[in-house]
């Protein structure tokens, strides 16, 4: 008997050159481990200017990875390598790791037992983020604060603020790992993505430009920069809360649909 139905599309076939740019790009995501090493072993010699450089260079290379995976589809490519994990196990080691031996470092947790307490909220905490199934949500935004210790590190050393303020500021961003709000993903979240990546990309200079100034960045740049973290974690909170209210009211549709 013969079978009907439309048969499935044979797989597309990708020219080795095609193959071979899809894991150029893998590499260029693990490149960021080595980064990882270079800002501890920077962190361990004192050359924090060194290891803030190195922590600017993997902010790029995980701003720019997941695009150019897209663009050599590596999922079709190299269907047998998970770069998701990848990437995860990178940014651990960039975002997490690295920023708090950077931390410990440069004198910005308090000494002892205390100190490597609060060194261990953080990794534990990002522990838990790292492995959750929901922490990108379908609608490309993080759930829960999506683990920028690098970017606390940064304005911790830039600002140099004390070390029980870092402790306050580690606890507090670490308890906001729990809890559900909705953070941009700035290279994919859809709403406002034209301004974010522009100020985003402003943001990346006024980086470089306190790195440079340091021990003595300039308040102008130190506000302009911050007034990008103001935005980041302003429109974040407005999409958590219109997210929450348009569940709400479908709730409340399906609920009147039932009576």
């Amino acid at each position: 008997m013969r079978e009907t139905g439309v048969s499935a599309a044979p797989p597309e076939p990708f020219s080795p050159a095609f193959r071979l740019a899809g894991a150029a790009v893998h590499l260029y995501t693990a490149s960021g481990s080595v980064l990882g090493l270079l800002i501890v072993l920077a962190a361990f010699e004192g050359e924090v200017e060194a290891a803030l450089w190195l922590g600017l260079a993997t902010l790029f290379i995980d701003g720019t990875d997941g695009m150019l995976a897209r663009r050599f589809r590596v999922k079709e490519t190299i269907p047998w390598f998970d770069g998701a994990r990848l990437d995860d196990i990178v940014d651990y080691l960039t975002y997490v790791f690295a920023p708090i031996v950077l931390l410990w470092t440069t004198g910005h947790l308090p000494e002892g037992a205390i100190g490597w307490m609060l060194a261990a909220v953080p990794l534990l905490a990002s522990c838990y983020q790292f492995c959750r199934v929901d922490a990108k949500t379908s609608d490309h935004f993080f759930l829960g604060f999506p683990s920028y210790w690098n970017i606390v590190a940064f304005y911790v050393i830039v600002l140099d603020v004390s070390d029980v303020v870092t402790g306050v500021t580690l606890v507090v961003f670490a308890v906001l790992v729990f809890v559900p709000i909705r953070y941009l993903y700035p290279s994919r979240t859809k709403a406002l993505q034209g301004l974010t990546l522009v100020l985003s990309a402003v943001w990346a200079v006024t980086y470089a430009v306190l790195v440079v100034q340091l021990p003595d960045p300039h308040p102008w740049v130190v506000a302009v920069s911050l007034a990008y973290i103001g935005y980041y974690w302003g429109l974040s909170f407005w999409m958590t809360a219109r997210g929450a209210h348009g569940r709400r009211i479908a709730r409340s549709v399906e609920g009147s649909q039932g009576d």
